[in-house]
């Protein structure tokens, strides 16, 4: 566990938050009175799941359809 001053906490922020998310507890203090403890936030990482959108989108007998060619010209940028 490791003490520091807020100036020196200012000043080396990104180490510090880094030391912390590594599991090392870290204290700043004001002085020599301890204020506050940089401890990483237990957030669980979010993880995809395989088919998680399974059954929420669909399409019609129109998406397999090919384009008119007034589509194909918007497509294409050629008014």
């Amino acid at each position: 566990m490791a003490t520091i001053t807020v100036h020196r906490a200012k000043t080396s922020l990104s180490q510090l938050i880094e030391r912390a998310l590594a599991g090392e507890e870290i204290i700043i203090a004001r002085g020599k009175v301890p204020a506050v403890r940089l401890v990483p936030l237990s957030v669980p990482p979010v993880r995809r799941q395989f088919g998680a959108m399974k059954g929420r989108a669909g399409t019609t007998k129109a998406f397999f359809e090919p384009l008119s060619p007034a589509e194909l010209r918007r497509w294409s940028g050629s008014s």
